[in-house]
């Protein structure tokens, strides 16, 4: 018999459609007309034991006892799934092959290795085990990936990658949490302190933010631009903005701009009514072309800017476009990238949008099909794809509003990559008066290309503050026809003042993108050196939950469309070091996670280290008491039921 094991019940049930009928379905599993048996995990079957397991003294809390470091490590069944453990349990005793069918990224790797492991199946069976990768929940796809299992061999290190994250987030927040409560206690603060590996930096990264825009002063700054006209057409206006030279410098604030007024309107006295040449003109004909389809954080970051979907209902929906609707491809991916072997469903993908959704017919009928996107490349495909749209034909008004909405973004940029590439001519002329250096650049659209599906058309103005807005009127200005050595004549000049502007609030869309980006925000340039720019904290399917669970643990809180820290949130960064609230140590350990996972570097080399780090870090807890949390008064957290059919995360995250 050979049992696949599916993640949970309704990938399960799809697997199931497509092997022999007829079919018995039994209390956790469902058993084919040739016997072999389907049955699935309800999410993690088995968590990381509590502390008291490892010692009957650590039941109470308390800071002689840590840290805590497990010699060997437990896992225990969680009380609302035994039932279905028992099922798996009785199932790989009869099987003769069994099928690792979780979802298709490091977690669903362990989810259900770490369940045939624990049910001490005999070492042969799992040696012999197989891997169904599933992206597509539609019976065409099931049955092709059923056809193309694999050695489950090959996918340890997902495994390996998976376990170091689950342990390090279990030594790093179990510890911390309770060293940082405990001291809190100190302090007068009676509310949990909670610490992870994760959700800390995120939140680190909120208040840092917070505290800027509380801090912030606004300073003007001042711009000249030349009010330049030709001789042969006096009619003939443009403006170029003056660039200051070398020994301007002195009066430059430290992102270059000019802050001493005086020196702005010396250089308007000087240039008034005088002469001025062209001293270049360079012209580039510039493509862009189409932004590659969705990963889940690039979906969530364009869901929350276009339509202010916050990142767990966006989530949420493309579960349920995933699960119950079958009309995207799996969706906690990380991927932007297919491989090539999907081209040849282009046509059919396409008529399926077209059919689904009336409001894209024409967006289809403008595809072309010969056009070869950088998306197709093996090379960058791993695990799993980009997220698409399916072969599924389903109108989208049964969908809800949210549904529908995040359906069409992904469906748009599915379509954009058999879009040409949008062209404009860019043009650079510089103008000398009075030896004053000026600059004017303008573009010039040639083709619209895919933009023609830009979703953006949101009223991008209304975003733009005064200083790009005014930036944004000089690029489209209209350049008289110039050549180098050109004779101009400049009427005046025009002094623009402007204000330093502080930065927004974080929101769903820019924490993410954050967290996806982190090299933007490491400080340590030794660490920065190392990471690429698509490192991150947390994974696709963590980060949404991450946001959620800081808010639920009143650290942050949503003002409109903004996310706000707490006095208890600011209160904790204040009172950590600064290697636990910044992003530098967990950006490491994400990019270490991500080696294990390709193999470049093993168990022990990341979690030895990490050992001797939670050390030094209680050492410092347990000798610094928490002093920004004193007067803090701690909220009641806001948790909600967890819902059965998300994937649990670890609590420590």
């Amino acid at each position: 018999m050979k049992l696949y094991i599916a993640e949970k019940p309704s990938l399960g049930r799809a697997i199931a459609h497509v092997l022999p009928r007829p079919h018995k379905k039994k209390q956790g599993y469902i058993t084919a007309a040739n016997g072999d048996c389907v049955t699935w995990c309800v999410g993690h079957l088995l968590e990381q034991a509590e502390p008291h397991h490892y010692g009957a003294q650590y039941k109470k809390w308390a800071m002689i006892d840590l840290p805590i470091i497990p010699k060997q490590w437990q896992l225990k069944p969680k009380p609302q799934t035994s039932a279905q453990l028992k099922v798996i349990r009785a199932l790989l005793k009869q099987a003769d092959e069994i099928v690792n069918a979780g979802d298709p990224d490091r977690e669903g790797q362990l989810l259900v290795d770490e369940v045939i492991s624990h049910l001490k199946t005999p070492i042969t069976k799992i040696k012999q085990a197989k891997r169904l990768l599933i992206s597509d929940l539609n019976p065409s796809a099931v049955e092709k990936a059923i056809k193309n299992l694999q050695p489950n061999q090959q996918y340890v290190a997902l495994s390996t990658s998976a376990l170091a994250r689950s342990r390090a987030d279990w030594l790093y927040g179990m510890n911390m949490t309770r060293a940082y409560t405990l001291q809190g206690q100190t302090v007068g603060y009676s509310g949990l302190l909670s610490v992870g590996r994760v959700q800390t930096p995120v939140l680190g990264l909120v208040v840092q933010r917070d505290e800027t825009i509380k801090d912030f002063r606004s300073k003007p700054f001042y711009e000249v631009l030349a009010n330049l006209r030709t001789l042969e057409s006096p009619e003939q206006f443009f403006k170029a903005k003056w660039q200051p030279s070398e020994s301007c410098q002195p009066y430059l604030d430290e992102e270059g701009r000019l802050v001493t007024k005086g020196l702005a309107e010396n250089v308007i006295e000087r240039i008034e009514n005088k002469p001025a040449e062209v001293t270049k003109v360079k012209q580039q004909n510039r493509k862009q072309f189409a932004p590659l389809p969705h990963s889940l954080s690039s979906l969530q970051i364009d869901a929350n800017k276009r339509f202010g979907i916050n990142a767990k209902h966006c989530l949420d929906s493309c579960q349920s476009l995933y699960e119950k609707y079958k009309l995207i491809t799996y969706p906690r991916s990380d991927s932007r990238y297919l491989p090539t072997e999907h081209r040849h469903q282009a046509s059919a993908i396409i008529t399926a949008i077209a059919n689904n959704n009336n409001e894209l017919q024409q967006a289809c009928a403008g595809t072309d099909l010969g056009i070869n996107s950088k998306v197709w490349n093996d090379s960058k495909v791993d695990v799993h794809h980009a997220i698409i749209p399916t072969l599924a034909n389903k109108k989208i008004d049964i969908l809800t509003k949210t549904e529908q909405q995040v359906y069409q973004l992904i469906c748009l940029q599915y379509l954009m990559q058999f879009y040409p590439p949008f062209q404009y001519v860019e043009t650079q002329v510089d103008v000398s008066v009075e030896n004053g250096a000026f600059s004017a650049t303008t573009k010039k659209t040639v083709t619209i290309g895919w933009k023609a599906l830009n979703p953006e058309k949101r009223s991008k103005n209304k975003e733009l503050n005064d200083n790009e807005r005014e930036q944004s009127k000089l690029e489209q200005q209209t350049l008289p026809t110039l050549v180098r050595g050109q004779k101009l004549h400049c009427d005046n000049g025009t002094l623009i003042t402007k204000n330093t502007a502080a930065p927004n609030p974080f929101n769903d869309a820019t924490l993410l993108s954050a967290m996806t980006g982190i090299n933007r925000y490491v400080k340590d340039l030794n660490i920065k050196k190392i990471l690429k720019e698509t490192d991150g904290l947390g994974t696709e399917a963590t980060r949404a939950g991450i946001i959620e669970l800081l808010i639920k643990r009143t650290f942050l809180q949503r003002q409109g469309k903004n996310l706000i820290s707490t006095p208890a949130g600011r209160g904790l960064i204040g009172s950590l070091p600064e290697s636990a609230s910044s992003p530098d140590m967990t950006a490491l350990w994400e990019a270490d996670l991500e080696k294990i996972s390709h193999k470049e570097l093993k168990y022990n080399q990341f979690i030895t280290p990490l050992e001797h780090q939670i050390e030094k870090l209680i050492e410092n807890a347990k000798n610094v008491k928490p002093e920004k949390l004193r007067g803090v008064k701690s909220e009641k957290p806001n948790y909600k039921k967890r819902s059965k059919k998300r994937k649990t995360t670890s609590k420590s995250a």
